[in-house]
């Protein structure tokens, strides 16, 4: 008796690729969380977290407001200005009032703030120069990063737009 090759409808096999898709968005994101922390463990850094040390790597040199972070795609999340208030209680940034509008902070690293930038780097550094060990081309990051892209535009119009 022949069995024939069970086919699987179009709309399961697009359901079941979003899916996982989704969810190693976040278990990638997870992943690069905690290679961040331990490069702070190594560090003997104890007085930020992952998170923070991402917002602060990701200010670098630049100024510019709480709001902005966000804006920017910097940070994606609702207490911001908790993990900003954190970082400069650590000495990590300095925030200072805009002349123009007081309810405004600015924010910038401080020099401790940019020793840090610093170990992040080299961290960062590290880490493109092990993707030959694990066989990730640059193109494949293009691709993929191409494919995130897709979805986050994807995302952001059934937010807008309630449609994709």
């Amino acid at each position: 008796m022949r069995f024939l090759p069970v086919t699987r409808p179009k709309v399961f096999t697009v359901r079941h690729a979003y899916y996982e898709a989704v969810l190693l968005v976040e278990r990638v994101h997870r992943h690069f969380l905690e290679v961040v922390k331990a490069d702070l463990d190594r560090a003997g850094i104890q007085d930020i977290n992952n998170i923070q040390a991402l917002i602060l790597y990701n200010i670098g040199t630049d100024e510019m407001t709480v709001g902005e972070l966000t804006a920017r795609g910097y940070y994606l999340g609702s207490n911001v200005s908790y993990n900003v208030k954190k970082m400069a209680e650590s000495d990590y940034l300095l925030q200072e009032r805009s002349p123009h509008d007081r309810r405004s902070v600015r924010v910038k690293l401080s020099p401790k703030g940019l020793a840090l930038h610093k170990v992040l780097s080299e961290g960062l550094e590290k880490q493109i120069d092990a993707l030959t060990n694990a066989k990730i081309t640059s193109e494949e990051l293009t691709q993929a990063s191409d494919i995130l892209r897709k979805l986050e535009r994807f995302w952001t119009g059934m937010i807008n737009y309630g449609g994709g």
